[in-house]
């Protein structure tokens, strides 16, 4: 593989632009035009009370909260995906409210087409189970999180912090020496605040 993407989205309305736990958000640096800060190592925007409020105030409809059983369906399409598309699935952590998610790209294509395929055939998965959500999205609007991993230490620490996600609904580790991985893509480890489900 190329490239290495620790790649984030949020379910709707659950992290909000602006929220008070931080968030990336598309915001102006002085008198300069937006920027996002997703640079690794970077840290997230802080608190923003009044675009929280406006964003809040923006809603169409209730937050959306996966499932366990929405998370296993939505992992299965993960994997699914990325095996068709020829990129290598490293590590998911799904949580009731955001993804986290390390893969492996060959070439350097957007990121925000791999980030789009990841959540369009997620939501297809989900919509085939659960039906069309009224809002009619699983996911908040933009294209989430994208940060590039430039070496092999990034992708440890990435990694790294995909498995200490706090109330995981799935976690799931690819390679030889994850635990609970037979050496190959597919072993899954659901539940737990570990990957051995712990």
């Amino acid at each position: 593989m190329d490239r290495y993407w620790l790649l984030t989205w949020t379910t709707y309305g659950t992290w909000l632009p602006g929220d008070p736990r931080g968030s990336v958000t598309s915001v102006r640096d002085g008198a300069g035009p937006r920027v996002e800060h997703d640079v690794p190592g970077s840290p997230i925007d802080g608190p923003m009370p009044g675009l929280y409020a406006a964003a809040k105030a923006a809603l169409k409809r209730p937050p959306i909260y996966l499932s366990r059983e929405q998370a296993e369906a939505l992992l299965a399409q993960l994997q699914e995906t990325a095996a068709f598309r020829g990129w290598l699935l490293c590590g998911v952590a799904i949580m009731a409210n955001h993804v986290h998610l390390v893969v492996g790209v060959a070439g350097d294509p957007d990121p925000k087409k791999i980030i789009g395929d990841f959540k369009s055939y997620g939501s297809r998965a989900l919509n085939r189970c659960w039906g069309k959500p009224v809002n009619g999205s699983w996911w908040s609007d933009g294209s989430g999180s994208k940060r590039k991993l430039p070496h092999e230490v990034a992708v440890q620490a990435a990694l790294e912090y995909v498995r200490r996600q706090e109330r995981p609904l799935v976690l799931w580790f690819a390679g030889a020496g994850e635990p609970g991985a037979s050496g190959e893509p597919g072993a899954s480890a659901p539940g737990g605040d570990t990957p051995s489900g712990g």
